[in-house]
């Protein structure tokens, strides 16, 4: 087995721990802290506090897109829907969309944050819209399109908390691609 590096280790122990104490509103001495590490290790690590943040962001957006890949078709939309909107995962939502804010409005250190965040989903997304029968010519605006709709279910739900009404919305768009 191979064991993970120390940049691995940390991006681990900083999912977790901004899933449960968040992280955008932290310092980053106080995230290291939380961490049991130094603030220069982070530093060494990440370059800054938004590296870190971003880091952590893209890990769980990559973690997201392997369970999407591993899911059943038959089901995939309301499994992976549920996993989604998971309550461990909410702080980790509110971070991604934090992270966007700020990458758009020109935050220091977070432009790259935006590499891949759209175009790093339309593969595994049209690949399970392919087993949905989607027309491959159509795949890729019905790919933007779920993509839309789930993050911005998703911000609903981080800004609302109104788990009842994000998930009738997202059975709607789920029930457009059971009975077209």
């Amino acid at each position: 087995m191979i064991e993970a590096s120390p940049r691995a280790k940390l991006l681990d122990a900083a999912i977790d721990h901004i899933a449960h104490h968040g992280g955008a509103g932290k310092s980053l001495r106080a995230l290291a802290a939380g961490l049991g590490t130094s603030h220069r290790m982070l530093i060494y690590h990440f370059g800054s506090k938004e590296g870190l943040l971003t880091a952590v962001a893209r890990e769980v957006e990559a973690r997201q897109r392997a369970a999407l890949a591993d899911l059943d078709p038959a089901g995939a939309g309301r499994e992976f829907w549920r996993r989604l909107t998971d309550e461990s995962l909410r702080a980790n939502e509110k971070l991604f969309f934090q992270l966007y804010g700020q990458a758009l409005g020109g935050t220091p250190g977070t432009k790259e944050f935006l590499d891949g965040v759209i175009e790093d989903w339309l593969g595994p997304v049209e690949a399970l819209l392919a087993q949905y029968g989607v027309p491959e010519a159509d795949r890729p605006a019905h790919a933007r399109l779920g993509l839309a709709v789930a993050r911005g279910l998703l911000l609903d739900l981080v800004t609302t908390g109104d788990r009842d009404a994000v998930d009738a919305a997202m059975e709607k768009f789920l029930a457009l691609y059971e009975n077209p």
